[in-house]
């Protein structure tokens, strides 16, 4: 007797599944958005079937290992993000909102590597005129890459086995499926399901494959979280739609630094690369106007330079607004708690704004004390000096706390330009040179660093 077909209920934001349908789900509190699937359990009588394959393991001495040689794009912040180049046989998932520039990257991939490399771009969003147009407009000319108009996972993976091409390139997954899967194509069965199929593929024939994600309304990959499990490198696409600059950031990465980012610029015929990233963020800041202080963030392995700009005005409603852009606005109540508390600053009836300029997001701790100044500035109407940077992680107490690579921070201010450095006092052991054109100021608590920019 066949076994029964199981009806399910799968979440598309998140993957959670249920026997019955919910207008809310349970894990990610979305609404509508549980899809139906039919699932077909396997025949089990409670004995092992055995199928003839015996398992083999090595011990760890016995592995022979040699440096993967990759592919390099000659994208150097593309590179960077991927720890160096392509690794043969990786798979490369790649997200971000609608025309951030994912296609436009991918074809500028192919365009560095045609040459040498046998590409295939396969779409099942767009036609080849489509992408032909979009592959003149940015220079790509190349008898090496075959363009494919297909949605039918099996049949890509078969060509790709019969041709054997140096590279695929699959625009997007949520478009592909398998035929012998009833669900819709973007489902989390078909998307699952295709994402092993070209995994297994490019693992077999050792060839790297780039798959491009589309996000849904919260900003996350569509589709099951196993999906970013299976492959082996995440890189996001980050940027505001208004505005010309880009940010790659590598979010998980096997074979590289994760975290690490690259910097682009948006143009009329793609995607250029932006190699001073510090400079790019600090051009067009005004001086001597308050509510602005520059803080440096280490991003992989590079320190950046941001400008954080904080605005203080009387609130017109009954509860103050607080407002962060870049910023975490959990973060950014905590630190308006430790002014008022500590320090006597009255923020409680006022409306706070802060913002990061050029379109970056400051995770890391060090940029509390840029923050914290920035919003001191504005609600005395104080400037800082445009020469001044500051960084450190504020505790509840208003102390500030140690952040690492405090060497790496004062180089690159002194790189730029900068004569004064605000830091935490521990982190003044942590340096073993100083540039002569940078003098660092040491401080142990929030008000000793409000005291000398009013100085």
């Amino acid at each position: 007797m066949s076994p029964k077909a199981k009806t399910v209920y799968i979440c598309e934001n998140c993957g959670y599944e249920t026997a019955k349908w919910v207008g809310k789900c349970p894990n990610c509190n979305e609404w509508n958005t549980m899809t139906e699937e039919v699932a077909v359990p396997l025949k089990s009588n409670g004995t092992v079937i055995p199928t003839g394959r015996i398992a083999t393991a090595k011990s760890l001495s016995e592995i022979d290992f040699t440096e993967e040689p990759r592919f390099v794009t000659g994208i150097s912040e593309l590179d960077r993000v991927l720890g160096g180049g392509i690794v043969k046989g990786s798979v490369v998932l790649l997200s971000g909102d609608p025309g951030i520039g994912k296609s436009t990257i991918l074809l500028q991939i192919c365009n560095a590597l045609q040459k040498n490399l046998k590409i295939l771009y396969v779409s099942g969003e767009e036609s080849a005129f489509q992408i032909k147009m979009r592959a003149g407009r940015i220079g790509v000319k190349s008898d090496n890459l075959s363009i494919m108009t297909e949605t039918d996972v099996c049949a890509v993976c078969e060509y790709i086995k019969s041709q054997k091409p140096d590279l695929v390139m699959i625009d997007s997954i949520q478009t592909m499926q398998i035929e012998g899967i009833s669900s819709s194509q973007g489902s989390i069965v078909q998307v699952r399901e295709s994402t092993n199929m070209l995994l297994r593929t490019g693992k077999s024939l050792e060839i790297p494959v780039f798959i491009v994600g589309h996000v849904n309304k919260g900003g996350d990959i569509a589709g099951p979280k196993v999906m970013e499990h299976i492959v082996d490198t995440v890189l996001y696409f980050e940027g505001e739609r208004n505005q010309s600059y880009r940010i790659l950031r590598g979010i998980k990465n096997r074979f590289g630094s994760t975290n690490e980012i690259g910097v682009f610029e948006m143009t009329e015929t793609g995607l250029k690369e932006v190699e001073n990233p510090s400079a790019m963020l600090l051009s067009g800041r005004m001086s001597e106007v308050s509510g602005g202080c520059i803080t440096c963030v280490i991003e992989g392995t590079r320190p950046i330079l941001a400008e954080v700009q904080g605005l203080v005005t009387p609130s017109g409603f009954g509860n103050a607004r607080r407002t962060a852009t870049g910023f975490d606005y959990n973060r950014l109540n905590l630190l308006l708690a430790v002014l008022e508390k500590r320090l006597g600053l009255g923020f409680s009836n006022l409306d706070a704004y802060v913002n990061i300029v050029g379109g970056m997001r400051l995770d890391e701790p060090a940029a509390d004390l840029a923050v914290a100044l920035a919003l001191v500035s504005g609600l005395k109407d104080v400037p800082i000096d445009e020469n001044v940077i500051a960084f450190g992680e504020i505790g509840l107490s208003g102390e500030l706390r140690s952040v690492p690579r405090a060497q790496a921070r004062i180089n690159e201010a002194a790189r730029l330009g900068f004569t004064k450095c605000i830091l935490p006092k521990a982190c003044i052991k942590q340096i073993s040179s100083c540039p002569d054109s940078l003098e660092l100021v040491g401080v142990r608590s929030l008000g000793q660093a409000i005291g000398i920019i009013k100085g």
